[in-house]
């Protein structure tokens, strides 16, 4: 099999009929398995695939085991040489995962692909960053990264001097929709569990890339996302573990007594920096 589509839901109802559908109608000749796995989901998310669409492989957790748990459940069931992950809040445009397999067939150094991902509106949505440095929360904390958005200094964690029309290599496309080698895979492991709902792409990507894998950003494909469905659903708590994403990451990767130090006062002030988000929600 050469696709398996992997999607993770929590009370999508609003959404997965539109995701399914779009799969379905624009798959073209590669019949894709289809992997969905339910974090407990308390709304129709369940009734609505079970009954309307028996094609889907569905797993349905008595709990919510969060994002990158919920992945590996479906890579692990999965029998894909590519493996696309994939929001239930998306909808996939004619040709474009012919397209995504075709770039991974044509470029076998290709361990990671990030479709343009496209807002309801049929605008550009931003969906690459850099890897994150500590110089990424100075600008952060200080302003100076929605001064100047566009600058290669202090916009370069988000990456707002991007040209979202052209191919190239990227550190890290957006989880919403990411089509992995399973090779890559491989080599490197599946969803570090450390990573439930944030940074758990990042930390994947970084380690594809350490591993010489190279990652792309492919603007021929297209992908419509309503971003954000899921985590507005709880934004403060969402908020608080976005923020704790950080600290982790940097803790995983940068070691030694001194980056120890700074850690802990990041951690101080991802806190100050976060609460009064979480009282905004914003």
């Amino acid at each position: 099999m050469q696709l398996s589509i992997i999607i993770i839901t929590w009370n999508s109802e609003k959404h997965i009929r539109n995701c399914l559908n779009s799969i379905i109608q624009n798959a073209g000749e590669l019949h894709p398995e289809i992997i969905m796995v339910d974090n407990n989901s308390l709304d129709q998310t369940i009734k609505i695939v079970k009954e309307q669409y028996p094609q889907v492989n569905f797993i349905r957790n008595k709990y919510n085991l969060r994002y990158a748990q919920a992945n590996n459940q479906g890579i692990e069931n999965s029998q894909g040489e590519y493996l696309l992950l994939l929001n239930p809040d998306t909808e996939v445009f004619e040709n474009s995962l012919t397209a995504m397999i075709q770039f991974m067939e044509e470029n076998p150094q290709a361990g990671a692909l990030g479709p343009q991902l496209l807002n309801p509106d049929g605008t550009v949505q931003p969906s690459c960053r850099e890897f994150p440095t500590y110089a990424t929360l100075l600008w952060e904390f200080s302003g100076l990264s929605k001064l100047f958005p566009k600058s290669k200094i202090f916009g370069h964690w988000r990456m707002g001097y991007f040209d979202f029309n052209q191919t190239r290599e990227v550190d890290q496309p957006m989880g919403s929709c990411l089509l992995l080698r399973r090779k890559a895979l491989n080599d490197v492991g599946v969803f570090d569990r450390n990573f439930p709902m944030f940074f758990n792409d990042v930390d994947l990507c970084y380690r594809i890339k350490k591993a010489g894998w190279r990652i792309h950003f492919f603007p021929y494909a297209h992908i419509m996302h309503h971003k954000g469905a899921s985590t507005r659903q709880v934004k403060s708590r969402m908020i608080w573990r976005s923020h704790l994403a950080f600290y982790k990451f940097f803790r995983k990767y940068k070691t030694g007594m001194l980056n120890h130090l700074i850690q802990y006062l990041l951690l101080v002030l991802l806190v100050l920096f976060a609460c009064p988000r979480m009282i905004l929600k914003k």
